[in-house]
This record gives C-alpha cells, structure tokens and sequence, in this order.
C-alpha cells in the first residue's frame, strides 16, 4: 500500500459506487489548495534536502516529511549499537511524525471528496431549476 491520497481500504468500493466524487490514490487535488482559507495555509516544506537524503542512504519510499526523524534514529542506532533500545525515543519520534503525517493526508483525502460531493450537489441544484 503506497501513502497516496485515497488509499483506504474502503477507497475501491467509493470507486465503483461513486466515482465522480471519490478521490483515486494517485490523483492530484482537483481544487485550489487555498479554497476556504481566507488567510492562507502554511506550506509543507521536506525538512531534508534531497542531497543528505541520498548521502544517509534513505529508501526512496521514506523519502517524506518525517526523514529528518528517520536519520536521528537510522544515527542513534549506528551510534549506539548493540544496545539500540537507547534509541527508543528516537524511534518514538519518528513514528509519533508518520501518524501525524497520515492524519494530514487523510485530512486532506476527505477535504478533496467532500468539496466533489459539494460540487455535485451544485450541479443537481443548477440542473434541477433549469429543467
């Protein structure tokens, strides 16, 4: 299972059912990033440049926002080896970050299906009087 926008399991079947509202996993957003923030939104940002990515050897599958915690405890387990239990808060961090991290996403997952669903519901409302 990729970490794409969508991918739940429940995701194939909203697929069938209702396609014109229901997000694919690999599709991009479909409305403006900053529709229904009047003030803006802050913008996520890698904490890591591609460079140290590939000078720490990391996979390009967790190549994401929480790299930055993944060399901390890829380092405190090279540094601290054998006893790499000393490294629990490292690890703890880094997947406290990849929760966070799915919670976004599926954040905005629901945000593109349900501004579809609204969008459908306009386009019934404009057909329905014009008829």
């Amino acid at each position: 299972m990729g970490n794409s926008m969508g991918n739940v399991p429940t995701n194939t079947w909203n697929r069938y059912t209702h396609p014109e509202v229901t997000p694919g996993p690999e599709e991009e957003p479909t409305f403006d990033a900053l529709l229904g923030f009047p003030n803006g939104r802050k913008l996520r940002t890698p904490p890591v440049r591609e460079a140290e990515l590939i000078s720490a050897k990391i996979a390009l599958d967790r190549r994401d926002y929480c790299a930055d915690k993944l060399i901390e405890f890829h380092t405190c387990r090279a540094n601290n080896y054998p006893f790499v239990v000393k490294c629990a808060h490292e690890k703890h961090a880094y997947l406290t970050c990849k929760h966070e991290d799915f919670i976004i996403r599926m954040k905005e997952y629901e945000r593109e299906r349900r501004l579809r669903v609204k969008k459908q519901e306009t386009l019934k409302e404009i057909a329905a009087q014009g008829a």
